[in-house]
């Protein structure tokens, strides 16, 4: 090993990238069309035959016209009259993700995947592939190259600069932020510049006389406890550069949600399987909620008397956080692939491809532009009751039995138990 390769590295420390694609799902399409989408303005997003929903992402040639992501699509297209709006491909932007940070695991298995756009990796043990500019370069010519998409990449001794220094040159850009840069690049930007801060936090701090990141720096950290609790801390180090999070290659990718009940007596035919699949949809829906996650799969097992297990699973078109969705994904994988007539006695339904629902917010938006609210606040209320009144305080209709027969059955869900007279409405409290 070259001793100019050498000094790059620090002898104690490390060092980080963040990766961060460009206008993904846009780049996504124009790589997939360039004929169609290249060097022009365009958009994705949902409802757009009927001119409503919302920008999800636009392209850098969209964003110079006045086009914004979170813009009503109405609206865009009078700002941007020859803007291209186009419907989302979650299975194709799911692919693209895979080979990137694909890419991009070939120089560390440090990856940490935050987000189907976004990854962190820790190259301190990496020296073999060259410095830290010349691995940065490497990644992003590739991605470019293999893919034909555009990434800005950040370099610095931890995750929280290297997530400041990927913004600072987009699209296309490689940026070093070094800890003894940071009074020189970040101390003049105001506190809802720096990662982590939100506009709640920013303007809580301005009402301190904290405006800026530098005199975040040097605020008083007793002060910053007895206004923020803990996160006060996390300011100040944050404001000084200071960020020891590791690189967490087991994120919420590898995990899932799942429940499964083996049933009091044997059921056939999807009719029978219908209450029973609301029910497990409902619980591994609310424990997604409760979690403030997205999934973007469905597995549905099932097993006989004679302990043959199947699983098969589905992807989304879109992430959820509903049990509709989720029940009736359930329901036509039982359909498709377990014949009527075969004895059923254990359902489970699992969640898969979790992501944190701040990084889908827009995302769950795209087809339901109007109901979307009305959903979240339903969800809400149910939430809370069964907090209140326990599991059983609220149950549909269809968890009491198959509509179409009148069908009732008291299937037990990992201790659920599925009663007529639970029907929609608060249980009292037990003395």
């Amino acid at each position: 090993m070259s001793d100019n390769v050498d000094r790059y590295y620090p002898a104690s420390g490390r060092v980080i990238l963040h990766v961060d694609m460009n206008a993904f799902y846009c780049s996504v399409h124009e790589a997939e069309n360039p004929e169609a989408y290249k060097g022009k303005p365009t958009a994705v997003a949902g409802s757009v035959e009927m001119r409503r929903g919302i920008i999800v992402t636009c392209s850098y040639p969209a964003r110079r016209r006045g086009i914004s992501t979170g813009m009503q699509v109405q609206k865009a297209l009078r700002v941007c009259p020859e803007l291209i709006v186009i419907k989302p491909d979650f299975h194709l932007y799911r692919r693209y993700s895979a080979a990137f940070m694909q890419i991009a695991y070939s120089y560390t298995p440090m990856l940490e995947a935050v987000s189907i756009d976004e990854c962190y990796l820790d190259i301190t043990g990496s020296r073999q592939f060259g410095t830290p500019p010349e691995i940065a370069g490497a990644i992003q010519t590739r991605i470019m190259d293999e893919l034909g998409l555009p990434c800005s990449i950040g370099i610095a001794p931890n995750k929280l600069l290297a997530k400041m220094a990927s913004d600072f040159k987009k699209p296309s850009g490689i940026s070093i932020l070094r800890l003894r840069d940071v009074p020189r690049l970040l101390w003049h930007k105001p506190c809802g510049e720096m990662f982590g801060i939100g506009a709640k936090t920013a303007d809580k701090l301005k009402k301190l006389g904290i405006g800026s990141i530098g005199q975040l720096a040097a605020a008083d950290e007793g002060m910053l406890l007895d206004t923020f609790g803990v996160l006060g801390s996390w300011l100040k180090r944050a404001a000084n550069g200071i960020d020891d999070s590791p690189v967490n290659p087991q994120r919420e990718q590898s995990k899932s949600i799942g429940h499964t009940t083996t049933l009091p007596g044997d059921i056939s035919g999807i009719a029978e399987a219908r209450p029973v699949l609301l029910a497990l949809s409902d619980q591994v829906a609310r424990r997604l909620r409760r979690q403030k996650l997205v999934a973007s799969g469905v597995q549905l097992t099932v097993r006989t008397p004679d302990m043959k297990t199947i699983t098969r699973s589905r992807q989304l078109e879109i992430p959820t956080e509903t049990a509709e969705d989720i029940y009736k994904t359930a329901c036509a994988l039982f359909r498709q692939h377990w014949d009527e007539e075969k004895p059923v006695r254990l359902l489970g339904v699992t969640l898969h491809g979790l992501t944190p629902k701040e990084d889908s917010a827009i995302q769950l938006d795209l087809f339901d532009y109007e109901r979307q609210p009305k959903k979240e606040s339903l969800n809400q209320v149910m939430d809370m009751l069964r907090n209140k009144f326990g599991e059983n305080a609220v149950l549909t209709a269809g968890m009491l039995g198959d509509p179409h027969t009148g069908l009732l059955r008291n299937h037990k869900a990992r201790g659920t138990s599925l009663q007529k007279d639970q029907l929609s409405r608060p249980q009292q409290d037990e003395e």
